[in-house]
Protein backbone atom coordinates (compact mmCIF):
# COMPACT_ATOMS: atom_id res chain seq x y z
CA UNK A 1 0.00 0.00 0.00
CA UNK A 2 1.21 3.39 -1.23
CA UNK A 3 1.34 5.93 2.10
CA UNK A 4 2.07 9.68 0.71
CA UNK A 5 3.52 12.09 3.53
CA UNK A 6 0.07 12.96 4.63
CA UNK A 7 -0.90 9.33 5.15
CA UNK A 8 1.64 9.19 7.71
CA UNK A 9 1.47 12.57 9.66
CA UNK A 10 0.61 11.30 12.59
CA UNK A 11 3.90 9.49 12.78
CA UNK A 12 5.75 13.02 13.16
CA UNK A 13 2.86 14.90 15.17
CA UNK A 14 6.55 16.30 17.27
CA UNK A 15 6.99 18.11 13.80
CA UNK A 16 4.14 20.06 13.98
CA UNK A 17 2.25 20.46 17.49
CA UNK A 18 2.46 24.02 18.82
CA UNK A 19 3.60 25.66 15.74
CA UNK A 20 1.92 28.04 13.67
CA UNK A 21 1.24 26.16 10.39
CA UNK A 22 1.17 27.80 7.00
CA UNK A 23 0.04 25.37 4.25
CA UNK A 24 0.69 25.50 0.72
CA UNK A 25 -1.35 22.92 -0.93
CA UNK A 26 -3.63 22.32 -3.71
CA UNK A 27 -7.06 20.16 -4.63
CA UNK A 28 -4.47 17.28 -5.00
CA UNK A 29 -3.47 17.56 -1.11
CA UNK A 30 -5.77 14.78 -0.23
CA UNK A 31 -4.49 11.76 2.17
CA UNK A 32 -5.26 8.39 0.93
CA UNK A 33 -9.32 8.66 1.81
CA UNK A 34 -9.24 11.71 -0.24
CA UNK A 35 -9.69 13.80 2.86
CA UNK A 36 -7.81 17.49 2.35
CA UNK A 37 -4.74 18.23 3.85
CA UNK A 38 -5.90 21.57 4.83
CA UNK A 39 -9.20 19.65 6.99
CA UNK A 40 -6.24 17.45 8.35
CA UNK A 41 -3.88 19.92 9.42
CA UNK A 42 -6.70 22.11 10.92
CA UNK A 43 -7.92 19.41 12.95
CA UNK A 44 -4.71 18.15 14.41
CA UNK A 45 -2.47 21.19 14.56
CA UNK A 46 -2.93 24.37 14.50
CA UNK A 47 -2.84 26.09 10.77
CA UNK A 48 -3.29 29.69 10.22
CA UNK A 49 -2.56 30.75 7.07
CA UNK A 50 -3.07 29.14 3.63
CA UNK A 51 -0.66 29.76 0.63
CA UNK A 52 -2.17 29.11 -3.16
CA UNK A 53 -0.32 28.41 -6.10
CA UNK A 54 -2.12 28.62 -9.29
CA UNK A 55 -4.91 26.92 -9.74
CA UNK A 56 -6.39 28.40 -6.41
CA UNK A 57 -6.13 25.93 -3.02
CA UNK A 58 -8.87 24.43 -4.24
CA UNK A 59 -8.24 24.20 -7.66
CA UNK A 60 -11.19 26.46 -8.74
CA UNK A 61 -9.18 28.72 -11.14
CA UNK A 62 -8.56 27.83 -14.27
CA UNK A 63 -4.60 27.86 -16.03
CA UNK A 64 -2.94 31.24 -15.96
CA UNK A 65 -5.91 32.67 -14.08
CA UNK A 66 -5.14 35.53 -11.24
CA UNK A 67 -5.62 33.87 -7.84
CA UNK A 68 -6.41 36.63 -5.25
CA UNK A 69 -6.32 36.62 -1.32
CA UNK A 70 -9.47 36.19 0.49
CA UNK A 71 -10.83 34.02 3.31
CA UNK A 72 -11.45 30.25 3.15
CA UNK A 73 -15.18 29.56 3.29
CA UNK A 74 -14.71 26.41 4.57
CA UNK A 75 -12.50 26.89 7.67
CA UNK A 76 -12.29 30.76 7.70
CA UNK A 77 -8.66 30.64 7.17
CA UNK A 78 -6.96 33.81 5.40
CA UNK A 79 -5.45 32.67 1.98
CA UNK A 80 -2.84 34.26 0.53
CA UNK A 81 -2.04 34.11 -3.37
CA UNK A 82 1.72 32.91 -4.56
CA UNK A 83 0.34 33.08 -8.18
CA UNK A 84 -0.70 37.02 -8.35
CA UNK A 85 -0.29 39.08 -11.21
CA UNK A 86 2.82 41.39 -10.57
CA UNK A 87 4.49 38.63 -8.18
CA UNK A 88 4.45 34.97 -7.43
CA UNK A 89 6.43 34.95 -3.84
CA UNK A 90 6.17 35.34 -0.38
CA UNK A 91 5.65 38.51 0.82
CA UNK A 92 7.73 38.77 4.64
CA UNK A 93 3.87 39.94 5.92
CA UNK A 94 2.47 36.50 4.72
CA UNK A 95 5.54 34.61 6.13
CA UNK A 96 4.61 36.29 9.82
CA UNK A 97 1.59 34.57 9.62
CA UNK A 98 3.40 31.35 10.21
CA UNK A 99 6.29 29.57 12.15
CA UNK A 100 6.40 26.68 9.65
CA UNK A 101 5.76 26.42 6.04
CA UNK A 102 4.13 23.11 4.83
CA UNK A 103 4.40 21.81 0.88
CA UNK A 104 1.73 18.98 -0.05
CA UNK A 105 0.99 19.13 -4.02
CA UNK A 106 0.76 16.06 -6.60
CA UNK A 107 3.33 17.10 -8.92
CA UNK A 108 3.41 15.59 -12.47
CA UNK A 109 7.25 15.35 -12.35
CA UNK A 110 7.47 17.75 -15.04
CA UNK A 111 9.22 20.60 -15.35
CA UNK A 112 6.92 23.47 -16.43
CA UNK A 113 4.10 22.69 -14.34
CA UNK A 114 4.48 25.64 -12.24
CA UNK A 115 3.74 23.41 -8.44
CA UNK A 116 7.68 23.38 -8.16
CA UNK A 117 8.55 26.78 -9.72
CA UNK A 118 6.59 27.23 -6.00
CA UNK A 119 7.84 25.12 -4.18
CA UNK A 120 11.43 26.80 -5.01
CA UNK A 121 10.30 29.94 -4.39
CA UNK A 122 9.01 29.08 -1.29
CA UNK A 123 12.47 27.54 -0.22
CA UNK A 124 14.22 31.28 -1.27
CA UNK A 125 11.99 32.79 1.40
CA UNK A 126 12.50 30.21 4.15
CA UNK A 127 16.26 30.77 3.41
CA UNK A 128 15.89 34.57 3.45
CA UNK A 129 13.72 34.77 6.43
CA UNK A 130 15.55 31.55 8.38
CA UNK A 131 11.35 29.60 8.67
CA UNK A 132 11.12 26.18 8.58
CA UNK A 133 9.55 23.73 5.88
CA UNK A 134 8.40 20.55 5.39
CA UNK A 135 7.47 18.57 2.78
CA UNK A 136 4.74 16.03 2.91
CA UNK A 137 6.16 13.80 0.15
CA UNK A 138 4.20 12.20 -2.53
CA UNK A 139 5.41 9.61 -5.23
CA UNK A 140 6.26 10.76 -9.26
CA UNK A 141 3.70 9.57 -11.20
CA UNK A 142 5.81 9.38 -13.97
CA UNK A 143 8.40 7.40 -11.88
CA UNK A 144 11.98 7.69 -12.48
CA UNK A 145 12.75 8.18 -16.00
CA UNK A 146 14.89 11.47 -17.05
CA UNK A 147 13.85 12.99 -20.01
CA UNK A 148 14.14 16.63 -22.19
CA UNK A 149 16.33 19.55 -22.33
CA UNK A 150 18.21 20.62 -19.18
CA UNK A 151 16.62 23.91 -18.50
CA UNK A 152 19.92 26.87 -19.59
CA UNK A 153 19.97 29.52 -16.55
CA UNK A 154 19.25 32.13 -18.85
CA UNK A 155 15.88 30.93 -19.83
CA UNK A 156 14.49 30.53 -16.34
CA UNK A 157 11.15 31.66 -15.83
CA UNK A 158 8.01 30.47 -13.69
CA UNK A 159 7.52 27.93 -16.18
CA UNK A 160 11.22 26.27 -15.93
CA UNK A 161 12.56 28.09 -12.37
CA UNK A 162 15.02 25.43 -11.57
CA UNK A 163 18.15 23.42 -14.01
CA UNK A 164 15.77 20.45 -14.56
CA UNK A 165 14.90 18.19 -17.21
CA UNK A 166 11.86 18.23 -18.51
CA UNK A 167 10.88 15.06 -17.26
CA UNK A 168 12.83 14.97 -14.03
CA UNK A 169 12.45 11.60 -11.92
CA UNK A 170 12.50 12.66 -8.47
CA UNK A 171 10.13 13.29 -5.98
CA UNK A 172 8.80 16.49 -4.39
CA UNK A 173 10.75 15.87 -1.22
CA UNK A 174 13.98 14.76 -3.47
CA UNK A 175 13.60 17.65 -5.39
CA UNK A 176 13.54 19.36 -2.18
CA UNK A 177 16.42 18.11 -1.02
CA UNK A 178 18.29 18.67 -4.24
CA UNK A 179 17.93 22.53 -4.32
CA UNK A 180 18.55 22.28 -0.79
CA UNK A 181 21.81 20.82 -1.26
CA UNK A 182 23.15 22.42 -4.69
CA UNK A 183 22.22 26.15 -3.30
CA UNK A 184 23.77 25.36 0.07
CA UNK A 185 20.79 26.42 2.20
CA UNK A 186 20.63 26.91 5.72
CA UNK A 187 16.81 26.80 7.06
CA UNK A 188 15.24 23.90 8.63
CA UNK A 189 13.70 21.48 5.86
CA UNK A 190 12.21 18.50 7.00
CA UNK A 191 10.39 15.26 4.72
CA UNK A 192 7.81 13.70 5.57
CA UNK A 193 8.46 9.91 3.20
CA UNK A 194 6.77 7.95 1.13
CA UNK A 195 6.08 4.65 2.00
CA UNK A 196 5.77 1.83 0.24
CA UNK A 197 6.60 3.01 -3.64
CA UNK A 198 8.89 2.07 -5.52
CA UNK A 199 10.72 4.38 -7.69
CA UNK A 200 9.99 2.75 -11.11
CA UNK A 201 6.76 2.34 -10.89
CA UNK A 202 4.22 4.80 -12.47
CA UNK A 203 1.20 5.92 -11.30
CA UNK A 204 -0.92 3.24 -12.76
CA UNK A 205 1.62 0.66 -11.03
CA UNK A 206 0.11 1.39 -7.21
CA UNK A 207 -3.04 1.41 -5.60
CA UNK A 208 -3.71 5.08 -5.40
CA UNK A 209 -6.79 7.10 -6.93
CA UNK A 210 -5.90 9.59 -9.64
CA UNK A 211 -6.98 13.15 -8.41
CA UNK A 212 -6.95 15.88 -11.09
CA UNK A 213 -3.75 17.54 -9.74
CA UNK A 214 -5.08 20.36 -12.30
CA UNK A 215 -8.24 20.67 -14.98
CA UNK A 216 -5.91 20.28 -17.55
CA UNK A 217 -4.41 16.87 -16.50
CA UNK A 218 -7.77 15.00 -16.38
CA UNK A 219 -6.01 11.30 -16.01
CA UNK A 220 -2.50 9.80 -15.85
CA UNK A 221 -2.50 8.90 -19.86
CA UNK A 222 -2.71 13.17 -20.04
CA UNK A 223 0.50 13.34 -17.63
CA UNK A 224 2.50 10.90 -19.51
CA UNK A 225 2.24 13.17 -22.35
CA UNK A 226 2.59 16.33 -20.71
CA UNK A 227 5.83 16.43 -21.05
CA UNK A 228 6.27 16.55 -24.81
CA UNK A 229 2.60 17.77 -25.76
CA UNK A 230 3.01 21.05 -23.76
CA UNK A 231 5.46 22.39 -25.98
CA UNK A 232 2.37 22.78 -28.58
CA UNK A 233 1.32 25.76 -26.04
CA UNK A 234 4.56 27.51 -27.48
CA UNK A 235 2.79 27.37 -30.79
CA UNK A 236 -0.60 28.69 -33.11
CA UNK A 237 -1.54 24.72 -32.80
CA UNK A 238 -4.46 23.90 -30.30
CA UNK A 239 -2.84 21.78 -27.16
CA UNK A 240 -6.59 20.33 -27.09
CA UNK A 241 -7.35 22.59 -24.46
CA UNK A 242 -11.04 23.47 -24.50
CA UNK A 243 -11.65 19.69 -25.42
CA UNK A 244 -12.21 16.50 -23.15
CA UNK A 245 -9.07 15.36 -23.83
CA UNK A 246 -6.44 18.09 -23.12
CA UNK A 247 -2.48 17.71 -24.52
CA UNK A 248 -4.25 14.13 -25.82
CA UNK A 249 -5.02 16.35 -29.02
CA UNK A 250 -3.09 18.40 -30.87
CA UNK A 251 -4.68 20.65 -34.11
CA UNK A 252 -5.65 23.35 -35.92
CA UNK A 253 -7.76 24.73 -38.51
CA UNK A 254 -5.68 24.49 -41.23
CA UNK A 255 -4.45 20.80 -40.62
CA UNK A 256 -5.15 17.40 -42.20
CA UNK A 257 -6.09 14.98 -39.37
CA UNK A 258 -5.50 11.80 -41.53
CA UNK A 259 -2.22 12.76 -43.49
CA UNK A 260 -0.86 13.77 -40.17
CA UNK A 261 -1.87 10.45 -38.11
CA UNK A 262 -0.36 8.50 -41.19
CA UNK A 263 3.06 10.37 -41.15
CA UNK A 264 3.32 9.75 -37.55
CA UNK A 265 2.50 6.18 -37.30
CA UNK A 266 5.37 5.56 -40.06
CA UNK A 267 7.39 7.02 -37.49
CA UNK A 268 6.88 3.49 -35.38
CA UNK A 269 7.52 5.99 -32.34
CA UNK A 270 7.97 3.54 -29.49
CA UNK A 271 4.78 2.78 -27.22
CA UNK A 272 2.58 4.85 -29.39
CA UNK A 273 -0.07 4.85 -32.38
CA UNK A 274 -2.19 7.77 -33.69
CA UNK A 275 -5.70 8.36 -34.90
CA UNK A 276 -7.14 11.63 -37.20
CA UNK A 277 -9.04 13.96 -34.30
CA UNK A 278 -11.50 16.12 -35.05
CA UNK A 279 -12.61 18.99 -33.14
CA UNK A 280 -13.73 22.24 -31.88
CA UNK A 281 -12.58 23.71 -28.80
CA UNK A 282 -14.87 25.41 -26.74
CA UNK A 283 -12.05 27.58 -24.87
CA UNK A 284 -8.42 28.40 -25.66
CA UNK A 285 -6.55 28.55 -28.89
CA UNK A 286 -9.36 28.58 -32.11
CA UNK A 287 -11.91 28.57 -29.90
CA UNK A 288 -15.22 27.73 -31.66
CA UNK A 289 -12.98 26.59 -35.04
CA UNK A 290 -13.37 23.22 -35.87
CA UNK A 291 -9.77 21.91 -35.88
CA UNK A 292 -8.02 18.85 -37.30
CA UNK A 293 -4.63 17.01 -36.03
CA UNK A 294 -4.06 13.83 -34.19
CA UNK A 295 -5.24 12.10 -31.14
CA UNK A 296 -2.23 10.56 -29.58
CA UNK A 297 -2.69 6.89 -28.01
CA UNK A 298 -0.49 5.34 -25.46
CA UNK A 299 0.28 1.46 -25.67
CA UNK A 300 2.99 0.75 -23.33
CA UNK A 301 3.87 3.41 -21.10
CA UNK A 302 6.85 1.94 -19.94
CA UNK A 303 8.53 2.22 -24.03
CA UNK A 304 6.76 5.82 -24.89
CA UNK A 305 9.22 8.56 -24.38
CA UNK A 306 6.78 11.62 -24.61
CA UNK A 307 9.23 14.48 -25.36
CA UNK A 308 10.35 12.72 -28.41
CA UNK A 309 7.06 11.91 -29.37
CA UNK A 310 6.07 15.91 -28.83
CA UNK A 311 9.07 17.09 -30.60
CA UNK A 312 8.29 14.67 -33.52
CA UNK A 313 4.64 15.72 -33.85
CA UNK A 314 5.79 19.59 -33.57
CA UNK A 315 8.07 19.08 -36.37
CA UNK A 316 5.58 17.32 -38.31
CA UNK A 317 3.29 20.54 -38.52
CA UNK A 318 6.37 22.73 -38.90
CA UNK A 319 7.09 20.79 -42.13
CA UNK A 320 3.52 20.25 -43.64
CA UNK A 321 2.52 23.30 -42.71
CA UNK A 322 5.67 25.97 -43.39
CA UNK A 323 3.14 29.13 -44.16
CA UNK A 324 0.72 28.37 -41.37
CA UNK A 325 2.56 27.00 -38.51
CA UNK A 326 4.09 29.59 -36.13
CA UNK A 327 5.86 29.48 -32.98
CA UNK A 328 4.25 32.35 -30.60
CA UNK A 329 5.94 35.58 -30.04
CA UNK A 330 6.95 36.95 -26.64
CA UNK A 331 4.19 38.52 -24.61
CA UNK A 332 6.56 41.44 -24.58
CA UNK A 333 9.24 43.23 -26.45
CA UNK A 334 12.66 41.85 -25.42
CA UNK A 335 11.25 38.80 -23.73
CA UNK A 336 11.90 35.29 -24.31
CA UNK A 337 9.38 33.48 -26.53
CA UNK A 338 6.94 30.73 -24.72
CA UNK A 339 8.31 27.73 -26.99
CA UNK A 340 12.16 28.70 -25.60
CA UNK A 341 10.91 29.18 -21.66
CA UNK A 342 9.03 25.83 -22.23
CA UNK A 343 11.94 23.81 -24.33
CA UNK A 344 14.61 25.48 -21.93
CA UNK A 345 16.77 26.59 -24.44
CA UNK A 346 16.40 28.65 -28.04
CA UNK A 347 17.75 25.81 -30.13
CA UNK A 348 14.34 24.82 -31.27
CA UNK A 349 13.62 28.50 -32.72
CA UNK A 350 16.96 27.50 -34.96
CA UNK A 351 16.72 27.81 -38.81
CA UNK A 352 16.79 24.33 -40.03
CA UNK A 353 16.45 22.34 -36.79
CA UNK A 354 15.64 19.12 -37.28
CA UNK A 355 13.39 16.90 -34.40
CA UNK A 356 16.70 14.24 -34.49
CA UNK A 357 19.46 16.95 -34.49
CA UNK A 358 17.20 18.16 -31.01
CA UNK A 359 17.00 14.40 -29.83
CA UNK A 360 20.50 13.49 -30.03
CA UNK A 361 21.57 16.69 -27.41
CA UNK A 362 18.66 15.75 -25.17
CA UNK A 363 19.87 12.01 -24.68
CA UNK A 364 22.96 13.49 -23.19
CA UNK A 365 21.65 16.21 -21.06
CA UNK A 366 18.61 13.64 -19.69
CA UNK A 367 21.65 11.59 -19.12
CA UNK A 368 24.08 13.66 -17.02
CA UNK A 369 20.93 14.69 -15.44
CA UNK A 370 20.10 11.37 -14.43
CA UNK A 371 23.86 10.58 -12.65
CA UNK A 372 23.03 13.89 -10.90
CA UNK A 373 19.82 13.37 -9.38
CA UNK A 374 20.66 9.68 -8.20
CA UNK A 375 22.63 11.36 -5.29
CA UNK A 376 19.33 12.94 -4.39
CA UNK A 377 17.16 9.34 -4.28
CA UNK A 378 15.05 8.60 -0.92
CA UNK A 379 13.61 5.49 -2.44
Amino acid sequence: MIRNGIDSIDDYKGWFTGKRLGLITSVSGVDKRLVSTIDILREKFMLTALYSPEHGVRGNVDAGGDVGAYVDPYTKIPVYSLYRKDSKRFTKEMLDRADTLVYDIQDLGVRYYTFISTMYYAMQECERYQKELIILDRINPLGDKAEGTLLREEYESFVGAYTLCMRYGLTIGELADMIYQEQGYHFELKVVPVQGWERNWMFPDTDSIWVMPSLGIPRFDTALLYPGTCLFEGTNLSEGRGTSAPFEIIGAPFADGYKLAKHMNMKNLPGTIFSPAYFTPFSSKHQGTACEGVHIHITDRNAFCPVETGLQLLFAFRDYYPGEFAFLPPYQDGARSMIELLFGSGKILEEGQQAEELLCGLARDSSKFYKRKSKFHRY
